[in-house]
């Protein structure tokens, strides 16, 4: 979850979806690499720039799996849901270093800053109990950097 200065929390909009359903930044990690660095190199690889700093992460790992109408469809058909080890991170640079699709395999086609008590509302249905946690959880980094 990454926030800017002001507090709020970016947000992209799924080029791969049906429909109008935006969601955190997010990724796999490969095999050896450590959820911090895979974090960041996700980060990178989703909306062009790197240029934050880790200041939470969650204390449990999150559970989701797909809805029936999606399994098989998604992720090739290899995988039933995730777990997710989330991060919170402050930006440290301009809106002008954020461009999701230049990036060498686009996952957004739009980007924004969002009130993090709307973002549950706007993600996929099937990922809103995890956007619940991370939210409750990452809550006190929703405010004006000091």
């Amino acid at each position: 979850m990454l926030f800017n200065k002001q507090g709020r929390v970016l947000v992209g909009q799924r080029l791969d979806t049906y429909q109008n359903a935006w969601q955190l930044p997010q990724g796999g990690i490969e095999e050896g690499e450590e959820p911090k660095a895979a974090a960041m190199r996700e980060l990178e690889e989703e909306i062009g720039t790197c240029n934050a700093k880790i200041i939470g992460e969650t204390k449990n790992w999150l559970k989701y799996d797909l809805p029936p109408e999606l399994l098989g469809k998604l992720w090739k058909g290899r995988f039933r849901g995730q777990t997710q080890k989330w991060f919170a991170l402050r930006f440290l640079g301009t809106d002008i270093e954020i461009n999701p699709t230049t990036v060498v395999n686009p996952e957004f086609s739009a980007w924004k800053w969002a009130n993090i008590n709307e973002i549950q509302e706007m993600a996929a249905p099937f990922k809103r109990s995890v956007y619940k946690s991370v939210v409750r959880e990452f809550a006190r980094f929703a405010k004006v950097a000091g």
